[in-house]
């Protein structure tokens, strides 16, 4: 079980604040597998560049594309360019490796594609290891899923271990403020556009 499998189960299955988009999620676990990849010692971070480590080949298929990802010549790769760079369609990518170990019900809500019915969830163990990390209030996952707008019961965690998961969490925070920048100005340029259009 990875953090970035667990974060993506708790989206689908606990209530957020707000819709969460696929861009929001893609990041998340962009910023879910560098914390994987740091608590393994695949890498380190110098200030926020990502200093690859030794030689590692994860069981995890998705874990072992991050690693292959890494870029390992200097200056490195900023945390938040990593994100971005990542994350791109990791969504798609991680919901087809969680459906694989624990398949749902191919119904799912209009309003949010990521969700599903209580009736669709199909009981696993990687689902069960994701709701007992969420469940005991995991820093890392309560963090994470935080950033994409969902809210654990018991409110915030405990601050999570270590300089450079804080540093992840920081990023990935950022980068998520920055994508809602962006769809509110293009929600604002496109009102604009069609204000022109049906202006008389």
């Amino acid at each position: 079980m990875t953090t970035p499998q667990d974060l993506l189960i708790i989206a689908m299955d606990v209530t957020s604040g707000r819709d969460i988009g696929q861009g929001d999620l893609s990041l998340a676990l962009a910023g879910a597998e560098l914390v994987d990849l740091i608590e393994a010692g695949a890498l380190t971070l110098d200030g926020d560049r990502i200093v690859p480590g030794a030689s590692w080949t994860p069981d995890d298929a998705l874990l072992a594309e991050a690693v292959s990802a890494l870029v390992r010549q200097e200056p490195y790769e900023p945390v938040e360019d990593w994100l971005w760079r990542r994350g791109r369609d990791l969504f798609a990518a991680y919901r087809a490796a969680v459906e694989a170990q624990a398949p749902v019900a191919p119904a799912r809500r209009r309003w949010n594609p990521l969700r599903v019915g209580p009736a669709e969830r199909v009981d696993s163990p990687a689902r069960r290891h994701a709701e007992d990390r969420w469940a005991k209030g995991d820093p890392v996952l309560v963090g994470l899923a935080a950033a994409v707008g969902i809210e654990h019961p018991d409110g915030e965690s405990a601050a999570p271990s270590g300089e450079a998961v804080g540093t992840v969490l920081d990023a990935v925070h950022n980068a998520e403020t920055e994508l809602e920048a962006v769809r509110q100005r293009r929600s604002i340029e496109n009102a604009a556009f069609d204000n022109i259009w049906r202006a008389p």
